[in-house]
């Protein structure tokens, strides 16, 4: 069975993407071809304004942390490594932009889908849309930099 970027060591602490924790919300983000595809289920209690709706910035925080898993792996895989392997990749945001489309609802299974749109140095462009039901409810860029975690 495949294993998540995160579970292959990608990133262990992080409050959105952390493997190691508890209290965060452990997405799984897994290669689709170039791309990246993470699917995750919202709690009632992250909610925004309404009940039946998914708090933003809960979205912004699932954007940015599936999007820097991306830039993360293809960062291994294009050095021919196993993720996770020594010395340790990692990136950080520099920038990140969401466009809310339409709410989110909070009570179905929620995809997100990233791509790299481009790289240069250390700096990654990743899009990445969030999506309930097949329509795209939100949509962001992130600019990762990468950092060297040992």
């Amino acid at each position: 069975m495949e294993r998540s970027f995160q579970d292959q060591g990608a990133v262990l602490h992080c409050y959105g993407c952390g493997a190691d924790n508890a209290q965060g919300f452990r997405i799984k983000s897994f290669w689709d071809g170039d791309a990246a595809v993470c699917r995750w289920r919202a709690a009632p209690h992250q909610c925004g304004g309404r009940k039946e709706i998914v708090n933003g910035g809960v979205i912004a925080t699932l954007i940015d942390c599936h999007s820097l898993n991306l830039a993360v792996a293809r960062a291994y895989k294009d050095e021919g490594r196993a993720i996770g392997s020594a010395p340790h990749i990692g990136y950080v945001t520099g920038n990140l932009s969401v466009s809310y489309l339409k709410p989110t609802p909070i009570d179905g299974e929620l995809e997100l889908r990233a791509r790299i749109k481009k790289l240069e140095g250390r700096k990654a462009w990743v899009e990445c849309t969030l999506s309930a039901g097949g329509e795209v409810c939100a949509r962001g860029e992130v600019l990762g930099i990468r950092v060297e975690r040992d």
